[in-house]
């Protein structure tokens, strides 16, 4: 079978929807399956730019390539899903959120004017006609799924993504320090733990991985709050780094808003940690149980989230009890499943 991964990309931007891509492919090709990565720039500065960024995937023909037959497309994320074949199967990361549960939020700058409310009731009628399309649609969580069948009156199957990285994921010694990881940006929240930091009554320390826009805004904030000697911001790290960190960590805190999925939640438990989220962190919650494999605090509690943070600090066995009840609940996430499911 030949087959397109269909994916929206917005350049010089990496994070889990570009590893989710790439992790199909080589797990595809490992198969023996033929397999192509065709990616479309992601444009939404202005709405017409949105607006062409859906018409480009719906004016490309990927029935054939070099006199071949395409047997298969698989998309993702909006507006890949757009394509039109007539073998096209979808795996929804998500759809373009800021016209659906983020609109009303300060995630989205959709407002309530007649131009704006142009744009979303366009986007949504697109996505349930091309959508519809499709020979069957799966959603990476139940969360992304919850939400297609409330805004566009469309069912599909769950199928979760192992991490990248779960084959490398190891236990190891209840640390000192609670690690966080992702893409720096305002909606995953890293906020809150630096302010938890402030309220916590134990020398722990936290460290935070990953790159984006927050970046220096983090390490003002540390700073402001008086924690920047326990606060370790490194930006990008590598795999082997990021492993390390992992399994030394004394838990794991991951609590954005209203999350998709969230690969982190998965090679947390998978590393035996728990993890620290919020009570509106969506697909988190799939998988976090309060008091059973980690904690789930109000969103804007600092001071609940630190409470937590020193019970763990005090109690390592708790830590380490909490850790290896959520390797557990992940353990029955891999590739089979998804990839029948996907060329079936």
């Amino acid at each position: 079978m030949r087959i397109c991964l269909c994916a929206s990309q917005v350049p010089f931007a990496y994070g889990g929807a570009e590893m989710l891509v790439q992790s199909l492919r080589d797990e595809l090709l490992a198969r023996g399956f033929e397999v192509e990565v065709v990616a479309l720039p992601y444009a939404w500065a202005d709405r017409l730019q949105l607006l062409k960024s859906g018409l480009a995937w719906r004016l490309l023909d990927l029935r054939e390539a070099a006199g071949k037959k395409i047997d298969r497309v698989i998309a993702t994320r909006f507006p890949s899903y757009f394509v039109r074949h007539p073998h096209k199967v979808v795996w929804l990361i998500h759809q373009m959120r800021q016209v659906y549960d983020l609109q009303g939020t300060r995630y989205s700058d959709f407002t309530n004017q007649p131009r704006d409310q142009k744009v979303v009731e366009m986007v949504r009628a697109m996505d349930t006609k091309t959508l519809s399309e499709a020979r069957a649609v799966y959603t990476i969580s139940k969360n992304t799924a919850d939400r297609l069948r409330r805004w566009n009156g469309l069912a599909a199957e769950v199928l979760y993504p192992p991490p990248r990285l779960a084959a490398r994921c190891r236990p190891g010694e209840s640390g000192d320090y609670v690690l966080a990881v992702g893409r720096l940006d305002e909606l995953k929240r890293f906020d809150l733990l630096l302010r938890a930091m402030a309220e916590t009554r134990t020398p722990v320390r936290c460290r935070i991985a990953g790159s984006g826009p927050e970046l220096e805004a983090l390490r003002s904030l540390a700073a402001r709050l008086g924690v920047a000697d326990r606060v370790e911001i490194p930006g990008w790290v590598d795999d082997e780094r990021l492993i390390e960190l992992y399994s030394g960590c004394l838990a794991v805190f991951y609590a954005p808003y209203d999350e998709d999925y969230g690969y982190v939640t998965v090679e947390a438990f998978k590393c035996g940690k728990p993890v620290l989220t919020a009570a509106d962190s969506g697909g988190v919650l799939e998988f976090v149980a309060d008091g059973g494999n980690g904690f789930v605090v109000p969103p804007g509690d600092p001071g609940a989230l630190a409470a937590r943070i020193d019970l763990l600090y005090r109690d390592r066995e708790r830590a380490r009890a909490l850790g290896a009840a959520g390797a557990a609940a992940v353990a029955g996430i891999d590739w089979d499943r998804v990839i029948a499911k996907l060329t079936g």
